[in-house]
């Protein structure tokens, strides 16, 4: 029951013994009124305690209904204070998830450019594990042919040492044929010999005749490939074509030479200057 209805109860209960109080009066003044008198006395102080004592509890259900409003009020104000931090904590909440809804998005964003890097670079590892596979085999490769390089090279050496002596040897033979080449009055360039070997194609003309018709001067020399050794043959076209003979090259010089006559010229003919000399032309047989 409310406090308003126990209120209520009270004053019905007092208002019904108060009816109670005259109707007995009434009816003890009828038979005996001192007695009734006595009794409705002591009924009617009765009924002042007992309002006294409803007064009282009327008073405490009073102070309690404005405590318990007071502490509704506070309780109220308590629960809106809750509300407010429970609304304050959902907005928090709430852009808390924002926030975190747009982390997440960007995280996925992140995660997804981060898979497709690890992917590349999966690709890229698998690329450059096959390249080292690649290299590593190279490098056996490389090992496998250095040994066999090394091996040549000590045969290389092997051989070189024998070349080195050989050569020596054949450097101290030569030094000794030249010395011998030297003494008999003979050439020992090697170039003279080797162009011997190969005579070049080549025509000059006597430039001058020395008094015994053994030696003359030519028009051509080293330039034209000339080396001391060369035969030649000698003749002349005016007034008629004449061979005269041979002559093998002495001396050169880069644009002329010197040759000496072999033997004797045909008949103990005169050579005479713009004579002609050549290497190619025959003489008629």
């Amino acid at each position: 029951m409310t406090l308003v209805g126990r209120i209520l109860v009270f004053v019905i209960t007092i208002l019904a013994l108060v009816f109670l109080g005259v109707s007995t009066v009434v009816f003890t003044t009828a038979t005996n009124w001192k007695e009734a008198k006595d009794a409705e006395t002591k009924k009617v102080n009765d009924l002042q305690s007992k309002t006294q004592t409803l007064t009282l509890q009327v008073e405490q259900a009073k102070k309690e209904f404005a405590d318990a409003q007071a502490s509704h009020k506070a309780a109220l104000k308590q629960q809106e204070d809750i509300v407010a931090a429970l609304e304050s904590k959902i907005k928090q909440a709430q852009d808390e998830i924002t926030t975190s809804r747009a982390a997440l998005e960007s995280a996925q964003q992140n995660a997804k450019l981060a898979l497709e890097d690890s992917s590349a670079r999966k690709q890229e590892t698998e690329l450059l594990r096959e390249q080292k596979s690649a290299v590593e085999k190279q490098a056996n490769d490389f090992k496998i042919r250095q040994t066999e390089l090394n091996d040549q090279i000590r045969e290389l050496s092997r051989m070189l040492e024998t070349a080195t002596n050989n050569a020596n040897d054949l450097r101290d033979r030569v030094a000794r044929f030249s010395t011998l080449l030297r003494r008999n009055g003979l050439s020992d360039d090697i170039t003279g010999l080797k162009g011997l070997e190969n005579p070049p194609t080549v025509q000059g003309e006597v430039a001058r005749v020395d008094a015994q018709n053994r030696s003359v001067e030519l028009t051509i020399g080293s330039d034209d490939g000339l080396v001391a050794g060369h035969e030649l043959f000698l003749y002349r076209v005016k007034p008629q074509p004449d061979f005269l003979g041979k002559i093998k090259i002495i001396s050169v010089d880069p644009d002329q030479s010197v040759g000496r006559v072999i033997g004797a010229t045909i008949n103990g003919k005169k050579i005479k200057e713009g004579d002609i000399v050549s290497s190619t032309i025959r003489p008629r047989s």
